[in-house]
């Protein structure tokens, strides 16, 4: 049984609380709305504390969970190192990379295990295109291929994420994150080859496109990902080609459509491939899956949950496109 706090009550504190595990325990919650701390608190019978700074220090928490914008996280996650506890992070954990880089330094002289939330790793589909890569279903790895969109909403560029003083960037660093996180973790490291981000529609300061070509060491596995919030019908699309066929993840529930894994597979004769898919329609527990993970991860074992250095290397890919485009203009 561990004992949890949570920092941030917005929605993805509330996802992160409904996932915790029957013999874990929400203790406290802090958010900078005392009004919708109550709120997620009340059904779980945990206290509102008055700062995240009270949270923090609490002796009876083992874990604190942040789930605020991402200028907080780094400040939340310090502190919350410095007073020995186990942390779990929202993606992209901070505005930049040497937020990510100094966090990363402090987790390992404190010896707390400090992980990133990217619960994409932890859909069904994502878990069994993983398994099959490992299994050589189809082949030696060439190349990704992602595309992760949705159309905004009314007043999309009045909020906080598109306030790079707060988000630190746009749609690459939101979604796109996503995207690259998935590419190291099933194809190994990636590089920068090109990056451009561009503001088509929405009147903000931050990208609402981004555009990448990704290389491996040995230039043997390239990716070309692109991420856009002026994506009118909401798409996820993401597929792997290796030498012996095709896997293709298409969607992840709700507005992007029911989450089906596609395997192509090359026959010798070649011509049309074989075809098979699985299609997950039951609710989405990935949230749960990767609570899991982190509780594993505390417990000594290794799992697939995201690291600070993967989070690290998927921020500094985005850092290093926004530097590309601001000097090819």
């Amino acid at each position: 049984m561990y004992r949890v706090g949570i920092i941030g009550a917005g929605l993805i504190g509330s996802k992160r609380a409904a996932a915790l595990r029957s013999e874990d325990r929400l203790i406290a919650v802090a958010d900078l709305s005392r009004d919708k701390a109550k709120h997620l608190a009340e059904p779980y019978r945990a206290e509102v504390e008055d700062s995240w700074e009270s949270l923090i220090k609490r002796k009876d928490i083992d874990i604190v969970v942040i789930a605020t914008s991402n200028n907080a996280i780094p400040l939340c996650a310090a502190e919350a190192i410095k007073n020995h506890k186990h942390i779990l992070i929202e993606k992209p954990g901070g505005r930049n990379p040497e937020d990510l880089k100094k966090l990363w330094q402090l987790s390992k002289e404190a010896h707390t295990v400090a992980k990133v939330g990217f619960n994409h790793r932890f859909h069904p589909a994502m878990l069994k295109a993983k398994r099959l890569i490992e299994e050589g279903a189809i082949g030696e790895l060439m190349y990704f291929r992602g595309r992760y969109g949705h159309g905004g909403r009314i007043g999309y560029d009045k909020e906080w994420r598109a306030n790079p003083l707060v988000s630190g960037g746009g749609e690459l660093l939101d979604q796109g994150v996503h995207l690259i996180d998935l590419c190291r973790w099933m194809g190994g490291e990636f590089s920068l080859e090109v990056g451009r981000v561009h503001t088509f529609y929405w009147d903000m300061p931050v990208e609402d496109n981004g555009f990448l070509l990704l290389k491996s060491p040995d230039k043997k596995r390239y990716a070309h990902l692109h991420a856009s919030c002026t994506e009118w019908k909401n798409i996820f699309d993401f597929e792997i080609f290796g030498k012996k066929g095709k896997l293709q993840i298409w969607g992840i529930g709700r507005s992007y459509g029911t989450e089906e894994l596609r395997l192509y597979q090359v026959k010798p004769e070649m011509g049309v491939p074989e075809f098979s898919f699985e299609t997950f329609t039951e609710e989405d527990r990935s949230w749960h899956l990767e609570w899991e993970a982190l509780i594993d991860a505390i417990d000594g074992k290794n799992t697939p949950i995201a690291t600070l250095e993967d989070a690290y290397h998927a921020m500094e890919i985005v850092y290093q496109a926004y530097e590309q485009s601001k000097n090819s203009d």
